[in-house]
């Protein structure tokens, strides 16, 4: 999905960029640089939401116990945009 947003000066959204890599046979694409692109724009969030999902992560790779990372992740944006 192609985000119509202004990407004036923007870095490209790191996770994009790496999954445009990653489809491309493991070589960044020419067309991918140090700008955005309407289809690596940095993806808006929820800072609150993110922080939690990350503090579960941290907190099941420290302790080995189910600390609802999973269900914490799956509900962010795919900042890989797939299909793309």
């Amino acid at each position: 999905m192609a985000h119509k947003q202004k990407t004036d000066g923007q870095q490209p959204e790191a996770l994009a960029t790496f999954a445009r890599s990653a489809r491309s046979g493991g070589k960044k694409p020419d067309d991918v640089g140090l700008t955005a692109t309407r289809d690596t724009a940095p993806i808006p969030g929820n800072l609150k939401r993110e922080q939690k999902a990350a503090a579960k992560v941290l907190a099941e790779g420290a302790t080995g116990r189910d600390k609802g990372a999973e269900k914490a992740v799956d509900a962010l944006p795919d900042r890989t945009r797939k299909g793309h």
